[in-house]
């Protein structure tokens, strides 16, 4: 590995003491006789940082003459719904040939590129950002005929499971009025809960689609990782990224998954994915049975036996899991100890690789980069480090001080993970899916911006459930199951998630028990 350095150009501004002063903060530096060679060696690196600089950027060109932006604006107070769901309203008609998702309206996470389309990413440390190219989901849901309306408000970085948190405003509960809608696919679960939208498409790096849809009674499904692009979707952690589509049916979300799906030629991710257009997870839930004879499902004792799960929440997961058995399935409890050890896991993997990502030194994967974003967002300034919100500042400060004092814990959360996966694939040989509640409580009150700690509590132990399976990879659904009473009022009830687990690439048995339990039970009964 080197780089020319015969010849320096006249206009280098490396200068004698660049080198030690670049070295000085990690506590290393060159011997004196060195110093020269090494300066030579750096203006002769900038030279080459130079020439690429100048290189055009290589990114997809959206194709705006098939698939117009029509009336680009921030939506007027007349526009909002549930305060703030809206971040930006828009039309982009499907093709016109059709496909199968024909007459489907979609919003998307605001923080999916849309070409020519703002982003503001819950955020006001920097201005919003343009896109150039669509994300690969974006191209695909307009390719299977999806009417795309806007882009949801998504909160601050996508770094809270609550919905109080984005510079934009406070998401509101469709189901009640000063409740959370979750986080961070916060604008997009009200808009479909309300039927604003069929569908959206969300994040997921712990939670972020199936902790709103739980709280906001919809259908959301973390697929297994890799199997949908993440290309064109700002990342909180390479290897916790995950996006996928949250609705008010199990079928939207399949034929969706259907559309969106398999390798696009830029996402080392999914490499190991199908080839795009070949799933077939909406026609086999269309032809196949509704019941679940000879199914087999096991319900998780640790999903349950954490202390932050609401003994109304509990009974509501276990009433539903019961009607299984109505189906045909057999039920049985099965135990895995360590699951109760992947938050921690999570949050350590989460800050070490989040604070990179943040700080803009993460690297490593074949993927479609944002350059213009890059441009906007760095470097930090302590500006904008104030103005961040609580969460985001923490994920910084946790991520410096765990790679200065645990210089190998990233690496073994690494390996722990991959244990975690393994433990649940064993159980994935004796059984088709795992349940356990989504979230351990309904949506709590929305909490206002405050001191650090009284920020990020409302969202603390959210995703108890659901962080693990950032961790392992596996595909993870919710769906709504019932109703239990809001911890603060019980005259308010607020919807209930279950959340069906499912093996590696074995979507189609998650999608079939989620289709067959909601085709037999309505799950707004009796309220």
């Amino acid at each position: 590995m080197s780089v020319l350095f015969t010849s320096i150009s006249p206009n280098n501004p490396v200068k004698k003491g660049d080198v030690q002063d670049l070295l000085r903060p990690v506590g290393l530096s060159v011997e004196p006789e060195e110093e020269d060679d090494f300066q030579t060696l750096l203006a002769a690196v900038h030279d080459c940082a130079e020439t690429v600089s100048n290189m055009p950027d290589y990114q997809p060109v959206p194709d705006l003459d098939r698939y117009p932006r029509q009336n680009v604006r921030r939506p007027s107070p007349e526009e909002q719904v549930f305060g703030h769901a809206w971040a930006h309203k828009f039309l982009i008609k499907g093709s016109a040939n059709g496909g199968p998702l024909a007459g489907k309206t979609f919003s998307l996470k605001d923080c999916i590129a849309v070409a020519g389309v703002p982003q503001l990413h819950g955020s006001d440390i920097i201005p919003s950002w343009t896109p150039v190219s669509d994300a690969t989901v974006v191209t695909r849901v307009l390719d299977a005929g999806a009417d795309i309306l806007g882009t949801s408000t998504c909160e601050n970085l996508c770094h809270s499971t609550s919905s109080f948190t984005s510079a934009q405003g406070t998401i509101e509960n469709p189901f009640g009025t000063g409740y959370s809608s979750g986080g961070s696919t916060s604008g997009g679960a009200a808009l479909v809960a309300a039927g604003l939208v069929d569908v959206t498409i969300g994040g997921d790096q712990g939670g972020s689609i199936r902790v709103p849809a739980s709280f906001c009674g919809c259908v959301g499904l973390k697929p297994t990782f890799g199997l949908v692009p993440y290309s064109g979707i700002s990342s909180g952690d390479a290897v916790n990224d995950h996006t996928g589509p949250l609705a008010r049916n199990v079928l939207d979300v399949a034929t969706c998954l259907d559309s969106i799906s398999g390798y696009d030629g830029m996402d080392d991710r999914c490499l190991g994915s199908p080839k795009h257009g070949s799933t077939l997870y909406a026609n086999t839930l269309q032809t196949g049975p509704t019941r679940l004879d000879g199914f087999k499902i096991a319900v998780l004792t640790e999903g349950f036996e954490h202390n932050m799960v609401d003994p109304a929440v509990k009974k509501t997961v276990q009433d539903a899991i019961q009607k299984f058995a109505e189906l045909g399935a057999s039920i049985e409890e099965v135990s895995i100890p360590e699951h109760l050890n992947g938050p921690a896991i999570w949050t350590i993997q989460q800050r070490i690789a989040g604070s990179q990502n943040l700080l803009g030194h993460a690297t490593g994967r074949r993927a479609l980069y944002m350059t213009e974003m890059e441009r906007e967002r760095l470097p930090w300034t302590n500006e904008g480090f104030q103005r961040a919100y609580p969460a985001t500042k923490n994920v910084i400060i946790n991520g410096l001080y765990l790679s200065s004092q645990f210089p190998d814990l990233y690496s073994k959360t690494s390996n722990i993970g991959r244990r975690l996966r393994d433990l649940y694939e064993d159980v994935f040989t004796k059984f088709d899916v795992v349940v356990m509640p989504t979230t351990p409580i309904v949506a709590p009150r929305n909490a206002k911006r405050g001191l650090p700690i009284e920020s990020v509590t409302p969202s603390s132990g959210l995703t108890i459930n659901t962080a693990i399976f950032n961790v392992t990879g596996h595909p993870a659904m919710t769906i709504p199951v019932g109703f239990a009473p809001a911890k603060d009022d019980p005259q308010v009830k607020l919807p209930v998630g279950m959340q069906i687990v499912g093996g590696l690439w074995e979507e189609s048995k998650i999608l079939r028990a989620g289709r067959s339990w909601e085709a037999h039970f309505d799950w707004k009964e009796g309220v």
